[in-house]
């Protein structure tokens, strides 16, 4: 973990919200890590595998219509599919330093209907 100075901005508070989180949150090959990054514009899941160092799937709202929330919840809905399809049921959520609310929420509740466990 690297020494970090005082943080001074709204993104360098997240990193370290998500440092701190990291800690605990570790993905395995049956229960991998599912992590959320939002941007302003777009959101990205990915599902990872942190035994082995690599990246399992990941999905994005690019070509999707619809409100930023709308788009959320259907991100959370293709990556339970492709974990589903991937033999993965059960996940562990990383909630990449955000708040749990409004778009990460969405990301999550579409999962759940999606059929992914936390």
């Amino acid at each position: 973990m690297p020494k970090m100075a005082r943080p001074k901005s709204r993104d360098q508070f997240r990193t370290r919200r998500h440092f701190r989180l990291r800690k605990k949150v570790i993905g395995t090959p049956e229960r991998p890590r599912l992590v959320i990054y939002r941007s302003l514009k777009h959101i990205y899941a990915q599902l990872v595998d942190d035994s082995a160092n690599r990246t399992l799937m990941t999905v994005t709202d690019t070509g999707l219509e619809g409100k930023r929330v709308e788009r959320s919840v259907e991100v959370g809905k293709r990556i339970a599919q492709k974990a589903k399809d991937a033999g993965v049921t059960k996940v562990v959520f990383d909630r990449g330093g955000y708040k749990y609310h409004g778009r990460v929420k969405a990301v999550a509740d579409g999962a759940r209907e999606g059929g992914l466990e936390f």
